[in-house]
């Protein structure tokens, strides 16, 4: 399903058009919803989703799931639940499918900066929530390179 602010105004509003198959219904926007797609800044300082990709065991290309990533994302949106960051205009922490970095996993994107970090434990966690999330420094340590 596919949505998107489009012309023509009713009454001034801006109409929101959704596609259902073939079949496309036409509504009156929200007003918040309207905001969020016409603002210049995203709905989230920083989104951050962490690869839970699980392929079977011996895998050529292994996979995040196989390092530890599921405890570690959970780790990090308590974290940033406990350091009061958490919701619109701060930080989301999101699980994700496959990032397509998997030789280099367990690996973790922040946008919209568009940092790719891997990390080990607990305490990668923290410098990146720390250092990048809350100060807005990336953690070059852990920094993977952009392509």
């Amino acid at each position: 399903m596919q949505a998107s602010p489009t012309k023509p105004y009713r009454g001034g509003q801006p109409m929101l058009q959704r596609r259902f198959s073939e079949t496309i219904v036409t509504r009156p926007m929200p007003t918040s919803a309207m905001q969020v797609i016409m603002s210049t800044t995203s709905f989230y300082r920083h989104h951050v989703f962490f690869c839970l990709n699980e392929r079977e065991p011996g895998h050529p290309r292994g996979c995040c799931a196989g390092h530890n990533a599921v405890a570690l994302q959970g780790y990090a949106k308590d974290r940033v639940k406990a350091m009061g960051m958490a919701g619109p205009g701060q930080v989301r922490v999101n699980k994700a499918g496959c990032l397509d970095r998997c030789e280099l996993g367990p690996v973790v994107v922040v946008y919209p900066d568009n940092v790719w970090y891997t990390y080990v434990d607990e305490h990668d966690i923290d410098e990146i929530v720390e250092s990048h999330l809350r100060d807005g420094k990336p953690v070059e340590r852990l920094r993977l390179p952009d392509a």
